[in-house]
């Protein structure tokens, strides 16, 4: 469909040459580019204000991913009337973590709908001499992963009312904290290459950077990290409606992929609400890498590994 629309003819758009580039950037000099995403979507838990927050946290996400520092947001809302006090408290929720992330929350546009939707359009700032992306992987380079996964899994057990938000703390908590810390943590090493982990999951967003940088991904299965409960939710079948659509488009770039258990596949293609960065990077920085984020309050997981063949695809391996 995307090929049918019309496309801008401009130097300037840097993005333009990135594969599954994570946000638009734009040259305004050779020291600075202008850094542009937006992204909105239902409540995935029931509190207000950790709705607003998560989607805060998950729209600042694509700047963080390239190496960027936010700088302007606008709120983009539907919201059923009637319901004001909810609406606060989310947006409250929201421009915290704007103000956390540094940046200036400077308008909106609001709708009346009867499902509430809630994100943000941000501007941000990034050297393009510096910038990462998902051009650059290399044979050799090793795969970090800087939250867990499984957050699509347990917020359609929190909808089935199969786990309380109590249980989800460490999830929600997760999807609440920015990738700010860890975006800095990755400039200060110097890393190959870099994208957010969301709504296509870990095995969409692989999948584009494999495809992105021409190599091959290896991912440990053994080695993933997940938030308390997800292997029990999954188990009991509360998989995400987005985790099939994830696995019919992405299958075909999975070495192998319909030899995969399917506890292993609804783990790979759950979809992500503010997850974690997928980096690459050489392998004589991973221990600095790591303890930059250890320093920083964050985690990191080696979940991998980069391979120079099959070129553009996966491959799943349990460690």
């Amino acid at each position: 469909m995307l090929c049918q629309l019309r496309t801008f003819d401009d130097p300037n758009l840097l993005s333009a040459a990135i594969p599954f580039a994570d946000a638009g950037i734009y040259r305004l000099s050779d020291e600075l580019a202008l850094v542009q995403s937006v992204d909105f979507f239902t409540p995935v838990v029931d509190d207000p204000a950790d709705y607003g927050r998560i989607a805060a946290a998950n729209a600042l996400s694509d700047i963080y991913a390239i190496g960027g520092k936010p700088l302007t947001t606008m709120n983009l809302v539907a919201f059923p009337a009637g319901r004001e006090a909810e609406l606060v408290l989310m947006l409250n929720g929201g421009a915290e973590k704007v103000a956390e992330a540094g940046a200036t929350m400077v308008g909106g546009h609001t709708i009346e709908d009867a499902e509430p939707k809630y994100g943000l359009s941000v501007t941000g700032l990034v050297d393009p001499r510096k910038m990462v992306s998902t051009v650059g992987a290399r044979p050799g380079d090793r795969l970090v992963l800087t939250k867990p996964l499984g957050t699509g899994i347990l917020a359609t057990a929190l909808k089935g009312g199969v786990l309380t938000t109590e249980e989800l703390a460490p999830a929600i908590a997760g999807m609440i904290r920015l990738n700010r810390l860890a975006s800095e943590a990755m400039l200060e090493v110097g890393v190959s290459a870099c994208t957010d982990i969301t709504g296509f999951g870990l095995l969409g967003h692989a999948a584009e950077l494999a495809e992105a940088s021409q190599v091959c991904l290896q991912l440990d299965l053994g080695a993933l990290p997940l938030y308390p409960q997800v292997r029990e939710m999954a188990a009991c079948g509360l998989i995400p409606k987005g985790s099939y659509k994830n696995r019919e488009f992405y299958l075909p770039k999975l070495v192998d992929g319909d030899k995969l258990p399917a506890e292993a596949l609804d783990l790979l293609a759950d979809p992500q609400t503010s997850g974690g960065l997928l980096i690459a990077l050489a392998a004589e920085k991973v221990a600095a890498l790591l303890s930059k984020l250890q320093a920083a309050g964050e985690q990191g997981w080696v979940i991998g590994e980069v391979a120079a063949a099959p070129a553009g695809r996966l491959t799943i391996f349990q460690g």
